[in-house]
């Protein structure tokens, strides 16, 4: 922002770079062991992950996670072949990190980097427990660093950690970010949980972002500044994200098979099984000599990735289907490999060679249960990708069946151009399905990719642009009539007060913290600040504001509507938006309501 200013392309340039440079350090990685060719394919596949594409153009932070365990792999890949500690601990030192940009998402790869350690490595078996163990206390360490700093500083000195109840770091990490995306949630700060049909009303969806101080909270109520952090892109309001669609934010129903069904299968999904099929391509070609055979070291460490991953997002009770990116390189990678040990195979005798065109018909087949729930899309590419990849496993079938045509070199110039149409034609669907929220050219605050876009920060009402809470009438009253106040206003929660500090780069107060349920207001400290001019007008929603459990008015709101005039929406809101935008995640989700406290104020 300094070098740009504070605009979108300064926002999002740093996700747009992680992702490019993730692509570029892909190829790498799997050049180092597979070739040139394996390593196009990986990278290929992730330029052109849907999930990757929209992720690598929104303000969350989760592309530079990515980047950042990428650089954590060369790392640990390296230890592994050399047995050097130093490189093990700068591995740790970079999960460390990526644990302070998205908390405990950072750890999805820790199993498979201490595995391949363990494994790998080229020291006694005790040795490699012995460094594991060291990588372990350096992560922590580096880890729970800012999170102690945080809870160690006295709470009237630093803003309210947001999405808690206790004002802790660690209980944010832990917590709402941690154990509840595993178990599910209860509802942070005091708001009701997410349902579980797929809309979002009340749900309280506050992305993790490695940084417990939100947008404009008041620190303990004292005054704070406005715009702090990233504020949330609008996106679509509402809807359930697309057919097949159910659970929290559209993410399925946990079991074996949720990544392959709904909205998680259109993020991820379109190339995993022949990524599947190529890793089992991989481990029969050879013994397992992990201490010496690099391909095996890293058909342990994309494996692992993709597994624990693959676990943890079939079982998860709460996540965002935006997540998925994470598993996004392990994928690729092992799309990548496995086509090419798959030809090698299939360029030999034996019934392995069979798995090659196997491949391309169960990867074509899942990707047509993907689009045969959108009928649009799937009347065009259905046919396409069936034929195209029916007639590239056709002519490997028949080359293998036929006798006369066995694998030679005039039959290999004429099947690799037939394999290379196969590839292309599974290409084609994740690049559309990634490229549609490019051409539409919406700022999502839930990245989705495909047609089914359906979750957004968006309000309860009209949904969408998150400036649709900066009514031009309400700014213009505020403005003519804040007087000496610190605060233009003070809002619900930061999903009302964002779009108003945008288009004025006032002060604007988040009552209740990032969707309006974090308790760092009294009802005696909202009087106070009323009493001594900090604040004039509040916001609320119509139906109660933020707070208490279950919607209900909580002690603030009350004290408010108790003492302070209710401001005609006649004056301050446009006829456009008299159904008020609602209060995004928050409790509220009726129409709007300002009100003025001036005559609190002489009260007092």
């Amino acid at each position: 922002a300094k070098l740009f200013g504070f605009t979108p392309f300064s926002i999002l340039l740093p996700q747009a770079l992680a992702g490019v440079f993730s692509v570029a350090l892909l190829y790498w990685l799997v050049r180092r062991h597979f070739g040139v060719i394996a390593g196009l394919l990986a990278a290929l596949a992730l330029a052109l992950s849907p999930v990757s594409v929209v992720t690598n153009r929104n303000n969350t932070i989760d592309s530079i996670l990515v980047f950042a365990l990428l650089l954590g792999t060369w790392a640990v890949l390296r230890a592994a072949e050399t047995g050097r500690l130093r490189l093990l601990l700068l591995s740790a030192a970079i999960v460390g990190l990526g644990f302070n940009i998205k908390m405990m998402e950072a750890y999805l790869v820790v199993p498979a980097f201490g595995l391949l350690y363990l494994l790998a490595a080229p020291r006694s078996i005790w040795k490699r427990i012995g460094h594991l163990a060291l990588a372990a206390a350096l992560m922590l360490a580096i880890s729970l660093s800012w999170a102690l700093a945080v809870d160690l500083t006295p709470a009237s000195q630093r803003p309210y950690v947001g999405s808690t109840q206790t004002n802790s770091e660690i209980d944010l990490a832990f917590g709402y970010n941690g154990i509840q995306r595993l178990v599910g949630m209860s509802g942070p700060g005091g708001g009701p949980g997410p349902n579980s049909s797929g809309n979002t009303g009340p749900q309280n969806g506050t992305p993790p972002n490695g940084n417990g101080t939100q947008n404009g909270a008041p620190p303990n109520g004292a005054p704070g500044n406005p715009g702090q952090g990233q504020p949330p892109q609008g996106g679509p309001g509402g809807g359930p994200g697309g057919p097949g669609s159910g659970g929290v934010f559209g993410t399925g129903t946990p079991g074996p098979l949720r990544l392959f069904n709904g909205i998680l299968a259109e993020q991820i999904a379109w190339l995993l099984p022949l990524a599947i099929l190529g890793a089992v391509a991989l481990a029969w070609q050879r013994r397992p000599r992990w201490q010496s055979d690099r391909q095996q070291q890293s058909l342990v460490l994309w494996c692992m990735w993709v597994l624990t991953m693959g676990i943890f997002f079939s079982v998860a009770g709460f996540f965002h289907p935006y997540y998925l990116t994470m598993m996004a390189p392990g994928i690729c990678a092992l799309f990548g490999i496995g086509l090419v040990v798959m030809w090698q195979d299939y360029r030999r005798s034996g019934w392995h060679g069979w798995l090659l065109p196997l491949a391309l018909i169960v990867t074509a087949a899942e990707q047509i249960y993907i689009l045969n729930s959108y009928p649009a899309w799937g009347q065009v590419l259905i046919p396409l990708l069936a034929g195209l990849c029916g007639l590239a496993a056709l002519a490997l079938i028949a080359c293998r069946l036929v006798p006369r045509i066995r694998i030679k070199a005039s039959n290999v110039r004429f099947l690799m151009p037939m394999l290379s149409v196969g590839v292309l034609a599974l290409m084609l669907a994740p690049t559309i399905w990634g490229a549609i929220p490019v051409l539409n050219g919406e700022a999502q605050g839930l990245p989705q990719a495909g047609p089914g876009q359906g979750f957004g920060f968006g309000g309860g009402g009209n949904g969408g642009d998150d400036n649709a809470n900066a009514d031009s009438t309400l700014i213009k009253y505020l403005e003519a009539n804040q007087g000496k106040a610190t605060f233009l206003v003070a809002a619900a929660s930061s999903m009302q007060a964002d779009g108003i500090i945008l288009a004025t780069n006032k002060p604007v107060m988040a009552m209740g913290g990032f969707n309006g349920g974090d308790p760092i207001l009294t009802a005696e400290k909202v009087a106070s600040l009323v009493s001594n001019g900090t604040v004039r007008f509040f916001l609320l929603n119509g139906d109660g504001g933020f707070g208490g459990p279950g919607g209900s008015p909580s002690a603030v709101t009350s004290w408010v509507t108790q003492h302070c005039r209710t401001v005609p929406t006649s004056q301050w809101q446009s006829s456009s938006t008299s159904a008020g935008p609602g209060g995004g995640f928050g409790p509220g989700s009726g129409a709007d309501q300002l009100y003025d406290c001036a005559s609190a104020q002489r009260a007092a």
